[in-house]
């Protein structure tokens, strides 16, 4: 295995490696892993794999996880299913900076998605180093928010575009997460800014420490949430993949964050997701 990294900040493509082995090879899988927790996002071409290697090696990192709003595929539960096709004319919309399923308690840990179909041109994803943006913190901010916990919600993303019933019972079953602004990387020790689409508003924020009078609280702590959502959007901190049919990207979602870029007129575009459960963040 070859390990080609991609930029200064963010990312590697593996080459002459087939997942498919690492399923069995205890040594490939743990150097596949280490590469992992290097470059925090990993990117692999010509993986034609079936759907259970799919999900037998995502397994190997830990139990995965179904999610409540995105189809599955019927015969492999924990294989979430992302399609895009020309007969969805009024289904353009795709999505913002995120780590994914920071709305639960225990978030991913990561994933594996592979290319099914892809446009000729466009639909690539990008990924950010959020351990670099924090590093990057002005020393201020990061007193500042040293101590900050927020809120991150499936209502108010994936249940904004239901009816009202339906979107309460989904927050009803899965409610708001709280979790630290600036979280601990579990296995590297690092310090991750852990804000994103998903988040609401601070939940610690209206304190005699930063708040002089009530009308401070709400652009003071809406103005400071803004600013640390946008640490995402800085290309020095990113890595941009370009899909075909059987490329793979295995991410490291504790310390990263990705967005799918919605360049594309309307043509197939067909994923699989193998998300892999994740510990509470602290």
């Amino acid at each position: 295995m070859r390990v080609e990294q991609l930029t200064y900040a963010i990312g590697a493509e593996l080459v002459g490696v087939n997942l498919a082995d690492a399923i069995r090879d205890e040594g490939l899988f743990g150097e596949i892993r280490a590469a992992l927790l290097k470059h925090r996002v990993l990117f692999l071409r010509d993986q034609d794999i079936s759907r259970a290697e799919h999900v037998a090696f995502a397994r190997r990192f830990g139990e995965l996880e179904d999610h409540p709003v995105a189809g599955s595929d019927p015969e492999h539960p924990a294989l979430v299913r992302i399609d895009k096709t020309p007969d969805q004319p009024n289904d353009r919309y795709e999505n913002a900076w995120h780590a994914d399923a920071t709305w639960r308690e225990a978030p991913q840990f990561g994933a594996v998605l592979r290319c099914v179909e892809c446009p000729p041109v466009g639909g690539d994803t990008m990924w950010a180093n959020m351990a670099l943006a924090y590093e990057n913190l002005p020393d201020h901010i990061k007193t500042q928010i040293a101590d900050l916990r927020a809120r991150h919600s499936i209502e108010a993303s994936f249940g904004a575009v239901m009816p009202i019933e339906k979107r309460l019972a989904l927050k009803a079953q899965y409610p708001d997460a709280e979790h630290p602004v600036v979280r601990t990387h579990p296995e590297t020790g690092e310090k991750v800014l852990f804000v994103s689409a998903f988040t609401t508003h601070f939940t610690n924020y209206h304190t005699p420490a930063r708040v002089r009078f009530g009308q401070d609280a709400n652009p003071g702590a809406g103005d400071l949430l803004r600013y640390l959502i946008s640490q995402a959007y800085i290309p020095e901190y990113q890595v941009r993949w370009r899909w075909q049919p059987n490329s793979v990207a295995i991410w490291d979602n504790r310390s990263t964050q990705h967005y799918a870029v919605m360049d594309y007129p309307p043509c197939h575009r067909k994923m699989e997701r193998a998300g892999i459960i994740g510990d509470k963040p602290y």
